[in-house]
């Protein structure tokens, strides 16, 4: 198994927890500690940046937080998470 080594530092008022998905299979959430939130059944809320694969060593966007999808390339992901934008040509040009 290779071990992790996660490329992003927490942006200011989150950090990064883990828990196993499955037996080779990391979830990795990310919490909002900054600030409280109400209505919430969780003050701080967590929301899954993405899984990693510790058989392949690869990182997996996710397509929610029970479900991985496909694998991304780790600079191509942000510290909020791994999900990929969909951008049309135009869009692309412009960002």
């Amino acid at each position: 198994m290779k071990p992790m080594e996660f490329p992003h530092q927490p942006p200011q008022g989150f950090e990064y927890w883990t828990d196993d998905y499955s037996k080779t299979v990391k979830r990795i959430w990310i919490r909002n500690i900054g600030r409280e939130f109400v209505g919430c059944s969780d003050v701080h809320p967590s929301s899954v940046w993405g899984f990693f694969c510790r058989k392949k060593g690869v990182f997996i966007a996710p397509i929610n937080h029970k479900k991985p999808g496909k694998v991304v390339n780790i600079l191509n992901t942000t510290p909020y998470s791994a999900m990929q934008l969909k951008l049309n040509p135009l869009m692309a040009a412009f960002s």
